[in-house]
């Protein structure tokens, strides 16, 4: 391959491969016990490739990632950019026919998926006539069905890896949720994604992009800048975790996945400390909240003295807990990003013992603006309220969707902007402070939940007449749902146990309400709307009374 990049050539894999030629016995990927070197993932992920070809694939053919964290995450990404093709995120917590929904949507025509999954896509497999080969991933529940590819058996065959081009234009798919609940699919070109990473470099540390991949392998190799040992504890899933692993090992770094599939504070610490990580990737409050917890009750358990950053994105942080997290790991910088799927660096948050920024707080850079709705841009020190946005490296627009990619990626001004909907106020010093999304999405520890859906799924109940779903304020998962209920018959009163298994049995379990007001009338105005600020505070209110 040419090794005379230019900013606007990248692609993850050919940067892969010669950083792994570099480092081959670095380790890449470790799970618990389980260490696979950069060589040992170089050559797997190839094979992956070539049998993609093998099962009639072609280039940029759609390849569905349905995995908890593990090796195999990164393997079935980089093995899709070494064939050419388009990896694709799949949320675990999606029930049967989100699942269905995601794949079709997709196109995906591979999919390789944990086996404790099998039972749900033994519900709809039948259907998803574009897929032409399912891999399994073995796991505590066994090694899965056999109407699927043994993972393991392919990845580690001695058959020659084959090489197709690659090319900048080369796309991921992330998927993340829409406006009506429905995920939709960002499309970012390798090249953006790379250069919006970082391309090496480290903004908060003041590396600068590196210009080729030469420059790229020397930072990998460079002992006065070691590179990144990045625990992952937030799912691979997201943008936020799968595009850390990615900036640590474009300079060859290790990315380590917690054993367990389910988040475990003490495991975190113990894996940390174990191998002497120096980085730690989670999602705001629901991972920083159990931390500082654990932390305060084991002040001395741990050593992580070994860490440098900690880093979020995604979901609102609290100063308080930043402040806290300082008292025990105070060489550590808190670097907390904000931003989302289709708009990576809208600003940044950093923090460390010398002094912490105010939640909500975040500096922007020069791709950054607030716009109004009619496309002004804000003046800092205006009081005006706005959205903002990010222009430079973004996103090619949604995955057969042009509507919502034309209502997103704005041109303005003469450039292209992406602004998915956070509005702000730009503050005299130029920072600005987040106000939140103009809609009713509720974010409950990281996940998107759209109140619509589970609406609608509560008013299938008999004892339903109509439901509102709104956010309320929650330390530790930053907001959870309520459901506002008016009932069919005041008499007969459902219990909140009995609604939650009624969303579950039809939607992902991180969408059923954890707590219930009802009401006598949900007063819907003419046009079908509901007032949710004025549900919110009166939901706020009667469970404060009650409490």
């Amino acid at each position: 391959m040419s090794t005379d990049h230019t900013v606007t050539d990248w692609n993850f894999a050919e940067v892969f491969a010669q950083v792994a030629a570099a480092v081959p016995d670095r380790p890449c990927q470790i799970q618990g016990d389980r260490v696979v070197t950069w060589a040992q993932f170089a050559q797997r992920t190839k094979v992956l490739a070539a049998d993609f070809w093998a099962a009639g694939l072609t280039h940029q053919s759609k390849v569905a990632c349905y995995l908890h964290n593990c090796p195999e995450y990164m393997e079935t990404l980089v093995g899709t950019f070494h064939a050419g093709m388009v990896p694709v995120n799949t949320n675990y917590r999606y029930g049967p026919e989100e699942i269905a929904y995601l794949f079709d949507n997709a196109d995906a025509e591979a999919v390789v998926f944990h086996a404790r999954f099998s039972d749900i896509l033994d519900v709809i497999r039948n259907r998803m006539t574009k897929v032409r080969r399912w891999y399994v991933v073995a796991d505590e529940t066994g090694t899965g069905p056999n109407w699927a590819v043994p993972y393991e058996a392919v990845v580690s065959a001695t058959a020659s890896a084959s090489q197709h081009p690659l090319r900048p234009d080369d796309l991921l798919l992330l998927y993340t949720g829409g406006t009506t609940g429905m995920p939709k699919g960002v499309m970012w070109r390798q090249d953006d994604l790379f250069n919006v990473l970082g391309a090496g470099g480290s903004a908060p540390a003041g590396i600068p992009p590196a210009t080729s991949v030469i420059e790229v392998v020397e930072r990998a190799l460079n002992p006065n800048h070691p590179s990144p040992v990045m625990v992952v504890a937030c799912p691979l899933m997201h943008g936020t975790g799968q595009f850390s692993a990615l900036i640590a090992m474009t300079v060859g770094g290790t990315v380590i996945s917690l054993p367990s599939s389910s988040f475990d504070v003490a495991e975190m610490c113990e894996v940390i400390e174990a191998n002497s990580a120096t980085n730690l990737v989670i999602v705001g409050q629901a991972f920083a909240g159990p931390l500082l917890e654990h932390l305060d009750t084991h002040p001395n358990r741990h050593d992580l003295s070994s860490l440098r950053t900690i880093s979020s994105s995604g979901v609102m942080w609290s100063h308080d807990n930043k402040l806290g997290l300082l008292r025990h790991v105070p060489q550590v910088m808190l670097v907390d990003s904000f931003g989302s799927s289709e708009a990576v660096g809208l600003g940044a948050s950093i923090s460390t013992a010398a002094g912490t920024q105010r939640t909500a707080s975040f500096m922007i850079g020069p791709n950054n603006a607030v716009f109004t709705e009619d496309g002004r841009r804000l003046e800092p020190g205006s009081s005006e309220i706005g959205l903002v946005a990010v222009g430079g490296f973004i996103p090619v627009g949604y995955y057969k969707d042009e509507a919502k990619s034309a209502a997103t990626f704005r041109n303005i001004d003469g450039r292209r902007w992406s602004i998915p909907g956070d509005f702000a106020e730009v503050n005299n010093d130029g920072t600005i402070t987040l106000l939140g999304r103009g809609s009713v999405c509720i974010n409950t520890g990281g996940e998107k939940v759209f109140p619509e859906e589970v609406e609608e799924a509560l008013k299938t109940h008999p004892t339903v007449r109509d439901a509102v779903v709104v956010g309320l304020p929650d330390e530790r998962f930053g907001e959870t749902i309520c459901a506002v209920v008016e009932l069919t018959d005041p008499q007969q009163i459902p219990d909140l146990d009995t609604l939650k298994a009624h969303v579950v049995a039809q939607l992902a379990p991180y969408k059923a309400p954890r707590s219930l007001v009802t009401v006598e009338s949900i007063s819907r105005a003419a046009n079908g709307k509901v007032d949710y600020r004025r549900l919110k505070d009166h939901a706020l209110q009667v469970l404060t009374d009650k409490s």
